[in-house]
């Protein structure tokens, strides 16, 4: 076998969502740094501001994956959504520690089995299957994320490194 060559199809997406915690966590470590003027400033950006599409990609996490996966969707807490509810990063946090603990959860009983779980979402028909799912929240991730870094450099802010090579060098 080659080195670094996982073993099962749930190893390589155990490795995605522990990539995309660390992405996220060093994207708001950054966002730390900056002024809550700066980071809720509509920006006219998909989410307006850098604050509410980073609030957006949590919640497409906390929605897909903590509520949707077992047939919860009535029940994802619109207020999370809310950006009058956030008032700095702490309160940003304060969401994603609770977002990632769901996940985190997930993740350590990811098996190849549990990929092929059917998911649904009110907002998108049909019914699909859990690697899917991951990789659409992964992507759409990666799709905000990159907005994130546009409007960064229009703030004069060099953004973090989110690369999937060098954030996954030393990830098991």
């Amino acid at each position: 076998m080659q080195k670094g060559k996982m073993k099962t199809e749930s190893e390589f997406y155990k490795k995605l969502l522990s990539y995309d915690q660390k992405v996220l966590s060093s994207f708001l470590r950054k966002m730390n740094k900056m002024s809550w003027k700066k980071l809720s400033k509509n920006m006219e950006a998909s989410h307006y501001s850098i604050a509410e599409i980073f609030v957006h990609v949590l919640g497409v996490y906390n929605g897909w994956l903590n509520y949707n996966l077992y047939g919860k969707w009535d029940e994802i807490p619109t207020k999370t959504l809310n950006m009058e509810n956030y008032h700095s990063t702490k309160d940003i946090q304060k969401f994603m520690d609770a977002v990632w603990d769901g996940v985190s959860k997930l993740a350590k009983n990811l098996d190849d089995e549990l990929l092929d779980k059917k998911v649904r979402a009110p907002w998108m028909p049909g019914n699909h299957s859990l690697r899917d799912v991951l990789m659409q929240v992964s992507l759409e991730q990666a799709h905000h994320i990159g907005e994130i870094i546009c409007l960064m450099w229009q703030l004069d802010v060099e953004p973090p490194e989110m690369t999937w090579i060098m954030n996954t060098r030393n990830l098991k």
